[in-house]
């Protein structure tokens, strides 16, 4: 019966190893800090930033305005004001920007919105179709970047994206904001420097238009990006990282606000694990296609709070086998896991997170992961299968 228990523990040890692995491996390559590169060489291409809102009105003359400054001409902004109850049409419209309507009270979401939107540019498509979530600020000249990087590749180009902790915010946000950096920025950038594909983010991602215009998008996921990201790299199409163009956005102050919007990220991110996760490494072992293997191994790790939640208790279950038997391996694989995660994690604040959170408030990151317990359990028993809107600040 031990050797049994032993294997299974040895498993459960290397469960949490391999996706640990992938992280360090990532900060690793995303040292030092890299300094911007000039603009792609590359004809600007005519551009729609299609633009789905619902319930916007207090951020999206902002957001309008932003990509008014980097339009060229022959370009259009095309706002979806999806199942909208407020003004965000009318205020959209007074900001420049041209708007359709749509009106369904039984597919909602994000996808049906961008799926409409897509549907409409087919009576005149554009070279290059970039979504930015209408609570997003673009950067600089990030759509002409992002505009020449994808037509240039033929492939999705992906922004940094990045969500910031508002003044004020929680300790939790902030510890929250910085796993977004993690994530988004050190990781994605890890990848690429090994010249390797990131998974898409959800805003700031550049579509040439037969790639956008053949995607299944009305799907009604909650990770509607994640699912379409691993779609086109199954089709040859793998996004591609463009760091030096970046979106940015907050979390909401209020609680109500962010635990919904972390529901709906975490839990379909990791449904997204356990929809696609096998069909990728599958087809990446079939094609031998090191880029699909690239976006299995990104997408399987979990969020960092769960990552460590995980990694912990393999560390307790196998310190007690080892009290018991004294069989070393399963608890020196749960050491180094440990090991790892936390050297990944003080790399990454070392070189991308000091302007975040401090040190000494990262210190309560264990604590944070402790707090998000009851989303995880809720995943297993409840788990959320409808898109809900996060509340904004100010509602």
């Amino acid at each position: 019966m031990i050797p049994v228990v032993e294997y299974f523990l040895d498993g459960l040890a290397v469960v949490a190893l391999l996706p640990t692995l992938v992280l360090a491996l990532q900060v690793l390559v995303a040292l030092p800090r890299q300094l911007p590169r000039a603009p792609p060489p590359g004809r600007r291409p005519r551009v729609t930033v299609l633009m789905p809102a619902h319930n916007e009105a207090l951020l999206i003359a902002a957001s309008v305005r932003a990509v008014i400054g980097q339009l060229a001409p022959g370009d259009r902004l095309l706002v979806v004001a999806d199942n909208c109850s407020d003004e965000t049409a009318r205020i959209a419209v007074a900001a420049g920007a041209e708007v359709i309507e749509r009106h369904d009270s039984e597919r909602r979401g994000k996808s049906y919105a961008l799926d409409f939107g897509v549907r409409h540019l087919q009576r005149d498509p554009p070279e290059i179709v970039l979504v930015l979530d209408a609570d997003c600020d673009i950067d600089g000249d990030s759509v002409g970047r992002l505009a020449v990087t994808a037509l240039t590749a033929n492939r999705p180009a992906q922004a940094l994206y990045l969500m910031h902790a508002p003044p004020g915010a929680a300790l939790r946000t902030r510890i929250a904001a910085f796993a977004w950096l993690v994530k988004n920025q050190v990781r994605a950038l890890g990848f690429h420097r090994l010249g390797l594909p990131c998974p898409l983010m959800g805003s700031g991602m550049a579509f040439p238009w037969p790639l956008i215009a053949n995607a299944t998008l009305a799907s009604g996921h909650l990770s509607e990006d994640f699912k379409l990201g691993t779609d086109l790299a199954l089709a040859g199409r793998p996004p591609l990282y463009c760091p030096e163009a970046r979106v940015d956005s907050r979390f909401p102050l209020a609680a109500a606000g962010i635990a919904s919007q972390r529901t709906r990220w975490e839990h379909g991110h990791l449904w997204v694990i356990l929809e696609s996760g096998p069909r990728l490494f599958a087809q990446a072992l079939v094609r031998g296609d090191l880029r699909i293997l690239a976006i299995a191994l990104d997408l399987c790790v979990p969020p960092l709070a769960l990552l460590l939640l995980f990694a912990t208790a393999v560390f307790f279950v196998n310190a007690a086998f080892y009290a018991v038997t004294a069989e070393r391996l399963p608890l020196a694989l749960a050491t180094l896991t440990l090991f790892a995660l936390g050297t990944a994690v003080l790399l990454a604040w070392l070189a991308y997170g000091r302007q975040v959170i401090s040190l000494a408030s990262l210190a309560y990151a264990p604590l944070y992961a402790l707090w998000k317990i009851p989303l995880y359990c809720k995943f297993v028993i409840n788990r959320q299968v409808e898109w809900v809107r996060s509340k904004r600040d100010g509602e």
